[in-house]
């Protein structure tokens, strides 16, 4: 029962996320990401959280797994936001 409830609400979030995603116009998305990457920060954190109360081997696998993918996530948001505000930076003289 407590899986079901737990692959109930994923699959919830993952639609709502969806659906919060597809109605943001595109020119609003590179601006809206670097602010989503300290709500990313907080996916590694459940995800540290989760493995360490995993009670099988499966489930502490799936949790690491859960960490190295946010933390990709939150990594390669840092990158993008980066390279963008680069493109925005004012070059100095001589350079």
């Amino acid at each position: 029962m407590r899986e079901l409830i737990l692959v109930l609400a994923f699959a919830g979030a993952g639609l709502l996320g969806y659906k919060l995603i597809s109605d943001v116009p595109s020119l609003l998305h590179t601006p809206l990401m670097s602010g989503m990457n300290a709500l990313s920060g907080i996916t590694v954190l459940g995800a540290l959280v989760s493995t360490a109360a995993a009670v099988t081997t499966g489930s502490a696998i799936l949790g690491f797994l859960a960490i190295v993918l946010a933390t990709i996530n939150v990594v390669a948001g840092f990158l993008v936001t980066h390279r963008m505000l680069k493109m925005f930076s004012r070059r100095r003289e001589g350079s």
